[in-house]
């Protein structure tokens, strides 16, 4: 590889990296909007909405939404049991991404909701820790999917995460759980944050799933 290819190769992983922090930036910037203001429009605007709409036929999906993207199942089985699968198809930097965005990705959530502290809707059919902003299942979602969008450069992965993300984006507000702005900022600080960390380790990702395609 020549000099200048290698530069041009930096530079366009640089980019993802600096796309990545400006999301972030704008993440907290918006934590700090929302938490400030005791109502938003549009948040208000969409919880009333839901609260029409709301049917028990959708009760059902949702609470399944809201099972796979928290609690214990969420936070170790799930990212456990996808590093373990990584591992199993010798996907080990793979493996390694997936561990540390997802664990970036619930620090920072868990921080951004001690320092904003927004309070939650109040016609919940949850019951949810404290800190509205942001949707820490929605960022575990994008964080996902991305990751695995980026480790299997598949369009049918990338499609099933994006599928994934709505739906569980969608049924945190229809469980009142969270408000609509919550969902958009962790949808951001979820993808910002695989983006983040992809960037630095994208050459032995690259190079991993080469070495697997030639075997």
């Amino acid at each position: 590889m020549t000099q200048s290819e290698r530069r041009a190769r930096k530079v366009s992983r640089r980019w993802p990296l600096i796309s990545g922090l400006v999301a972030v930036l704008l993440v907290i910037a918006g934590g700090a909007l929302v938490a400030a203001r005791t109502s938003n429009l549009i948040d208000d605007e969409w919880m009333e909405e839901i609260l029409e709409h709301r049917n028990p036929i959708w009760d059902v999906p949702s609470l399944v939404m809201n099972f796979l993207g928290g609690g214990l199942f969420a936070a170790i089985i799930v990212p456990v049991g996808t590093i373990v699968a990584l591992c199993l198809v010798r996907r080990f930097w793979g493996a390694l991404y997936y561990g540390v965005a997802a664990g970036v990705s619930v620090a920072l959530v868990q921080l951004l909701k001690e320092i904003f502290g927004r309070a939650r809707p109040l016609d919940m059919l949850v019951t949810s820790d404290y800190g509205s902003f942001p949707s820490g299942h929605v960022a575990n979602a994008a964080t996902m999917a991305v990751s695995l969008g980026f480790i299997f450069a598949r369009t049918w992965v990338w499609f099933a995460g994006a599928v994934y993300t709505v739906l569980m984006l969608l049924s945190r507000t229809y469980l009142g759980a969270h408000w609509l702005s919550d969902t958009v900022g962790g949808l951001l600080l979820g993808a910002a944050v695989a983006v983040i960390v992809w960037a630095p380790l994208a050459a032995k990702l690259q190079q991993e799933a080469a070495g697997r395609r030639h075997r």
